[in-house]
């Protein structure tokens, strides 16, 4: 079970690698806009949780503390939760990474970003927002808006 919890983030980390390393590069535009691109760690999810279904769902239509805490106890819940939460970080850093080129965001600001999207994304989510306000361009006006301004 070590090594399946241990490959959940393998299955995750080329995706990373071309955000981070090779964000300019063609290919890496074409595999992370692939709504695919994040549900590699979520085989592991379904390898793991569908078989525990019956301990999952009570624990998520009536969430307790000591609920959860007996269920992550089994290695196998842990590790679909554990899954959940890669892919969870995953679809965050893609949507981080597709937004930042569409604002011009240089990769170099961006590659610690994702660094620190993929430790603590809950932390990563608000630092970007500000930088997109600062720093990104007026990627979010409508494409005739657009057009009309550079006219």
């Amino acid at each position: 079970m070590s090594t399946a919890f241990t490959l959940v983030f393998v299955a995750a980390a080329p995706f990373w690698a071309l955000m981070i390393f090779a964000p300019a590069w063609g290919w890496t535009r074409r595999i992370i806009s692939s709504p695919w691109s994040a549900t590699p760690p979520l085989v592991f999810w379904f390898i793991f949780a569908l078989p525990n279904l019956g301990d999952l769902l009570p624990a998520v239509l009536k969430p307790t503390l000591a609920g959860w805490q007996d269920l992550v106890a089994e290695p196998a819940a842990l590790t679909a939760v554990w899954a959940q939460v890669i892919a969870w970080d995953l679809f965050v850093g893609r949507w981080m990474y597709l937004d930042s080129r569409e604002r011009g965001i240089h990769p170099l600001v961006m590659g610690p970003l994702l660094v620190l999207a993929i430790l603590f994304s809950p932390v990563a989510v608000p630092i970007y927002l500000v930088l997109r306000g600062v720093l990104g361009k007026n990627a979010a006006a409508p494409q005739e808006d657009r057009a009309a301004v550079s006219v």
